[in-house]
């Protein structure tokens, strides 16, 4: 063999290695129990206090002790719904603004009887039935005596301490930033750091709820959806949860390039109001999808508030809603008419085209370039309105920008919104709904990003097909 061929040979192994070579994360990226929470996709909410007896939503804090009396308490009830309902976890008002305790606490007066131990049935049933327990503690507290004072600090975060170390481990700590005035007209100064630092101590994966994370962030607003574009990374650095937070609109759309991953939870309630009303009734299917198109199809975690009612249930009305939610949307995602279309492009990086078809999470394509292309072919032309893409997000949020190439009479088209490309980001999951039906064999898709592209899944459905 000459000199040549041999320098060609160790050029073409030096050319593959690289082409093998992993691609490295890009920016922040989600810590383990991060990634576990945004799979998770939707979760529970569950409202329950005195208010549910009262008809307020935020109460005075001097609600006498047994207003609270739920004559027929079932969590496994909640259980079950959250379960056919296709939720994972559920998060329980252990303590509202009220201050009023769903277990007796040792650090407050304002509470359940040991008889009536609310959090406790909650988490026992949630375990035995295979979901995931969370709470909300309002660190507002509109009746312990302490509140406004630098008592209180330490009053709550024996709060936390009691909870946790009780009733964990917890998938998610709820922190609402709210903030009103103390008995004697002084605002608490919360201490953060401090009640960060023990959730963290005593349950290091639980994901940590505030408007700025750190473990997720609320979206700015309590109408079921995340901004257009919706980024997983935030700066946060010399913010708190309840003052010098980002402005709603940034918490909508996060920050492009920011310094830390906190993705967005999209809190809303099935009903008007977060706690169960008698004359109230839940949203239909359908704005229910419209929702979850707005919230987990733009790369956040609907959490769902569905109230129990004074028996301490879930009323029938409000279960049988779920059940039917759950249903449409294993009726529209059923079949993936991607599946066993071939699919290829120029770069890539050790992992070929054809991952982006396969259901498992841990595989992707990885482009080598900023601007990269991947084509689609079916084995037909099939008729589809809705395209599921995924980036892998374990090594970052890239993506800024997707266009679509149709194939027409042996040529290409744009399939056009107006202006716009078919979407801007798309993070842990883009469902995008086309404005008609197509039908097509071939598409090309054009990615843009910060940095060269990660997809783990592209899957394309018929909303309208029975």
């Amino acid at each position: 063999m000459n000199r040549i061929s041999l320098i060609s040979l160790a050029a073409m192994a030096m050319l593959s290695a690289c082409t093998l070579r992993e691609p490295e994360p890009f920016g922040p990226v989600p810590t383990e129990a991060q990634l576990a929470w945004q799979r998770m996709e939707i979760n529970m909410f569950c409202h329950f206090g005195p208010n549910t007896f009262t008809g307020a939503e935020w109460g005075s804090g001097m609600e006498a002790e047994d207003v609270f009396h739920p004559t027929g308490l079932d969590c496994r009830q909640w259980v079950d719904v959250a379960r056919q309902a296709g939720m994972g976890g559920i998060i329980l008002t252990a303590k509202h603004h009220d201050g009023f305790c769903l277990w007796p606490s040792a650090f407050s007066t304002h509470t359940v009887a040991d008889t009536l131990d609310v959090l406790r049935a909650f988490v026992d049933a949630c375990r035995a039935g295979g979901v995931k327990p969370g709470v909300y503690i309002s660190p507002w507290d509109r009746n312990h005596p302490s509140y406004g004072t630098d008592e209180y600090n330490d009053v709550f975060d024996n709060t936390l301490r009691e909870v946790h170390g009780t009733y964990g481990p917890l998938f998610e700590q709820w922190f609402d930033g709210a903030c009103g005035e103390g008995p004697n007209g002084k605002k608490q100064h919360y201490d953060w750091p401090r009640f960060m630092q023990t959730v963290n101590e005593l349950n290091p994966q639980c994901v940590v709820f505030s408007d700025i994370g750190p473990g997720c962030r609320w979206v700015g607003n309590e109408e079921g959806h995340c901004g257009d574009p919706c980024w997983s990374t935030l700066n946060t650095e010399g913010a708190t949860p309840s003052d010098n937070k980002p402005a709603p609109t940034e918490l909508e759309t996060g920050h492009k390039g920011g310094a830390s991953w906190v993705p967005a939870e999209v809190d809303v309630s099935i009903r008007p109001g977060w706690f169960w009303h008698p004359q109230e009734h839940p949203k239909s299917v359908d704005q229910l999808m419209e929702i979850y198109f707005n919230s987990v199809g733009r790369n956040g975690l609907l959490l769902l508030n569905v109230p129990p009612d004074t028996n301490g249930r879930i009323s029938a009305e409000d279960s049988a809603v779920l059940v039917a939610f759950r249903t449409e949307r294993d009726r529209i995602f059923a079949h993936d008419l991607a599946q066993g279309a071939k699919a290829h492009a120029l770069h890539r990086r050790g992992h070929g085209a054809k991952q982006v078809l396969d259901t498992a999470y841990h595989t992707y394509w990885a482009a080598t370039s900023r601007n990269a292309e991947l084509t689609l072919e079916l084995d037909s032309a099939t008729e589809f309105d809705i395209i599921v893409l995924q980036e892998y997000i374990p090594l970052g949020q890239r993506i800024t920008s997707v266009n679509l190439l149709l194939d027409r009479d042996g040529g290409l088209y744009s399939y056009s919104l107006g202006d716009e490309p078919l979407c801007t980001t798309v993070g842990y999951k883009r469902i995008i709904r086309l404005d008609h039906p197509v039908r097509w064999r071939q598409l090309v898709f054009q990615f843009e990003g910060m940095a060269p592209p990660v997809i783990n899944r592209i899957a394309l459905y018929n909303s309208k097909a029975q």
